[in-house]
């Protein structure tokens, strides 16, 4: 497949994933394989991508360890086979008593180039909503994660971490031009959030932001917001893939960056803040 330093396509996966990790793998497939047609040279699904089970015991009877786990190599080889960068948004994979919230990359040649453990974790009490305890079911990761790909590099992460600009702001400084969010938000928060975050954080780095969301209904019960967005570094929103599953697919432009970081090089002008303690 042939690409440019300058230009690609990027392919988003929207999904309604469930308890049932074959029909997911089934229907990701499917999906990865919509966006490769249409020309994607990098395609990314959501969080959560082989089982939707939020903090069940029964999910950890489902599971493996990295080393035992399929499902990952199972989309490595389907990267080979399309010739596509393929991020996997994340699978839960088993360590000791608990679980890691882990994206994949994987490169065209099928190589497992990088991957990442969600940091924050989604322990909240929404309005009507039961509690969110992630914490209980998830081991946090330590350590963020940056990447190259052709078109440069490119800095992971999750869901929740979205609201956490100073990962961000590290992986920009780190070198990232593309920022990765797939996420499974909650009907509530993504209604009111999930937009006005996503374009902050393109805003705020000059990055482009790739988020392949969950959406509709889950077989646990839970409502996901869906709208897969693609944000260009000014913060204006490429394409939006509402709330059905579906593919995404748009053409980048890479000097994007370049120009927005010329106009606002804010980046280049932060500052160690030391805050007053008055008695």
């Amino acid at each position: 497949m042939k690409t440019s330093n300058n230009k690609f396509k990027v392919g988003l996966v929207q999904m309604t994933s469930s308890h049932v990790m074959s029909d997911n793998i089934r229907v990701a497939d499917k999906l990865i394989r919509q966006a490769a047609s249409q020309g994607a040279e990098f395609i990314l699904t959501p969080e959560m991508t082989t089982l939707l089970d939020f903090e069940s015991k029964q999910a950890m009877e489902k599971i493996s360890t990295e080393k035992k786990d399929t499902s990952w190599r199972y989309f490595a080889s389907l990267a080979k086979e399309l010739g596509v960068w393929l991020l996997i948004g994340s699978i839960a994979i088993k360590v000791g008593k608990k679980a890691t919230n882990k994206s994949f990359l994987f490169s065209p040649e099928g190589r497992k180039i990088v991957t990442y453990d969600k940091i924050h974790m989604f322990d909240v009490n929404l309005p009507g909503e039961d509690a969110y305890r992630e914490s209980s079911f998830y081991e946090a990761g330590t350590e963020a994660a940056v990447a190259n790909l052709p078109w440069g590099k490119v800095g992971l992460s999750i869901c929740y971490d979205l609201r956490f600009p100073h990962l961000y702001r590290a992986l920009s400084h780190a070198g990232a031009v593309m920022l990765t969010v797939p996420a499974a938000f909650t009907q509530q928060t993504g209604a009111a959030h999930w937009h006005a975050l996503l374009r902050a954080r393109a805003i705020e780095n000059g990055a482009f932001i790739f988020a392949p969301a969950q959406c509709g209904k889950h077989t646990n019960g839970r409502r996901t917001y869906g709208h897969s967005l693609i944000v260009d570094p000014w913060g204006t929103i490429i394409s939006d893939g509402g709330n059905e599953i579906g593919v995404t697919v748009a053409e980048i432009n890479m000097k994007l960056v370049v120009r927005a970081r010329n106009r606002i090089g804010s980046l280049t002008h932060d500052k160690n803040i030391v805050i007053q303690t008055l008695p």
